[in-house]
């Protein structure tokens, strides 16, 4: 009876190590510049709990036409948006921060007025086959404490 009770409580200190493998998503918003914007941009931090490196490569939404994959690039002395084709690299056991200043996802031909205060269901799409539905509220401004730069860890 012992050991099943040691058993039984080893197997339950194992349970929080096998939660935190793969993919979490923390701090997840997404940015309307008005009630009837046809774009919305959506920012988090993809941290990467396995020692694998990943990629985001997809992403869909009932809330727009086209979700993709975004950056910021220097064209001629001007930052100008591109779709980033090949996604973003997550390294093993770091994280990729999606801020206003950088790489990012942009809803194209929303489907409907986003209001703030709503949440929108984004479904991303990871190169190792992971897919993580994520809850998106909606804002009119960065919320307080949000990243502002564009990291890479």
């Amino acid at each position: 009876m012992k050991a099943l009770t040691v058993a039984a409580a080893l197997a339950l200190f194992a349970l929080p190590v096998h939660a935190h493998d793969g993919i979490h998503i923390e701090d997840p918003y997404l940015l309307v510049a008005a009630p009837a914007a046809k774009t919305a941009a959506a920012f988090m931090r993809i941290v990467n709990h396995s020692g694998e490196p990943d990629r985001l490569v997809s992403a869909r939404s009932d809330a727009a036409e086209v979700v993709q994959t975004h950056t910021h690039s220097e064209v001629d002395g001007v930052m100008r948006m591109r779709h980033a084709e090949d996604g973003f690299s997550v390294e093993g056991h770091a994280e990729r921060i999606l801020d206003r200043s950088g790489d990012h996802l942009m809803l194209m031909g929303l489907t409907r007025p986003l209001k703030p205060g709503e949440t929108v269901t984004i479904e991303l799409t990871f190169e190792r086959g992971e897919v993580i539905d994520v809850e998106m509220p909606v804002t009119d401004k960065t919320p307080e404490g949000a990243s502002a730069g564009h990291h890479h860890h």
